[in-house]
């Protein structure tokens, strides 16, 4: 069942010369799905991120979650779609400095006002599963890039949304960090039916998926799906990747299990 249908999706920027960044972009993602999505740098893989996440308008086209048009929403309805349906991963983390790691996570559910003792309950629950509960009582800058990405994605998860939004996750962090936390994205996704939707310019990454959409000028250039293989997946990606005019990054050969 399609839990993100995007239909038409164009997203222009006005000035002196106008730039069309998205062009009538069409896709679908399935509940429980994992997909990256790749392009080279000015592709419009973040702007579709953002319009995705009701963060920026598209000019024309549309699309649904679950069925339903946020387009269609007040700005209080919105906010509250954003709150409820949506789950979002960043580069830098975004938590709130002057909060401990488990405010940082309560923080979705206090602003619905969610009853206090099951918000309680539901935090420590989440962060035992996560192995986060030595760090409830510790605020963001006492935390190592990984695990500040870490309790971003608890903060992501703690209200169960429908969609899972991550921009460059690993963006910031060393190749053991990294993995580790798209090894946590790819428990969510196999074990609890996450649906994620994450852009990432690194093919170790994409590799986590289980479909990846190449964007390039702003159009669909491709997909590849996962298959029985991920290291053949990882050389498809790679392959797709040169032919965008994307250069293969300087890694060590990754444990593609």
């Amino acid at each position: 069942m399609a839990i993100l249908q995007v239909q038409q999706l164009t997203k222009n920027y006005g000035g002196s010369v106008p730039v069309e960044v998205l062009k009538k972009i069409d896709f679908t993602v399935e509940s429980g799905e994992f997909v990256a999505i790749m392009g080279p740098s000015g592709s419009g893989k973040t702007t579709l991120l953002n319009v995705l996440g009701t963060l920026d308008a598209p000019t024309s086209g549309h699309f649904l979650l679950n069925g339903t048009d946020p387009q269609n929403y007040t700005k209080e309805q919105l906010a509250a779609f954003r709150r409820q349906e949506l789950g979002f991963v960043f580069q830098n983390y975004n938590l709130l400095a002057p909060l401990t790691v488990k405010e940082n996570i309560l923080l979705p559910l206090t602003l619905d006002r969610y009853d206090l003792a099951a918000a309680e309950e539901k935090v420590t629950a989440l962060m035992t599963e996560l192995g986060l509960s030595a760090l409830a009582a510790k605020r963001s800058y006492e935390l190592s890039g990984g695990q500040a990405q870490r309790v971003s994605i608890a903060r992501a998860l703690i209200h169960e949304p429908r969609l899972i939004l991550a921009d460059e996750p690993t963006g910031n962090l060393d190749s053991k960090a990294a993995g580790d936390v798209l090894e946590l994205l790819a428990q969510q996704n196999k074990n609890k039916q996450a649906t994620i939707l994450m852009v990432t310019h690194d093919p170790i990454s994409a590799s986590y998926a289980q479909r990846v959409i190449f964007i390039k000028d702003g159009l669909l250039y491709n997909e590849l799906y996962l298959g029985a293989d991920r290291r053949e997946f990882y050389q498809n990606i790679l392959t797709v990747l040169s032919q965008l005019g994307g250069r293969r990054h300087d890694f060590t050969q990754p444990h593609l299990a």
